[in-house]
């Protein structure tokens, strides 16, 4: 599979979920253009498309926490990427290792 068979939405995005590659746990979840997977494929580390900037960012160029993807992986519908990457920092601009640190429960 390569780029053009992926399926982006009417933005041009496509939802990419971020996993450490070794233990399973999942860190969070970015929006990717053409263009950022494309520079993922070749540079090796996460690219991701910022909604609210309305531009693109490399993980951890920044903070320092740069993600090294392993591989890049499509469902079988192809609209949604899987990144499975060695992180060895926060994932989370809040510092802490997976954005999904919000229990939600019933009240």
């Amino acid at each position: 599979m390569n780029i053009d068979d992926l399926r982006f939405d009417d933005r041009g995005l496509i939802t990419c979920v971020v996993q450490q590659h070794d233990t399973g746990e999942v860190l969070m979840v970015a929006w990717m253009s053409r263009e950022s997977v494309r520079l993922t494929l070749e540079t090796g580390t996460t690219w991701f498309w910022s909604r609210s900037r309305q531009e693109l960012w490399n993980k951890g160029a920044t903070s320092g926490n740069v993600q090294r993807v392993i591989e890049l992986r499509a469902d079988c519908d192809a609209d949604t990427l899987l990144a499975l990457v060695d992180s060895p920092g926060p994932a989370c601009h809040t510092g802490n290792r997976t954005c999904f640190f919000n229990t939600v429960g019933a009240e």
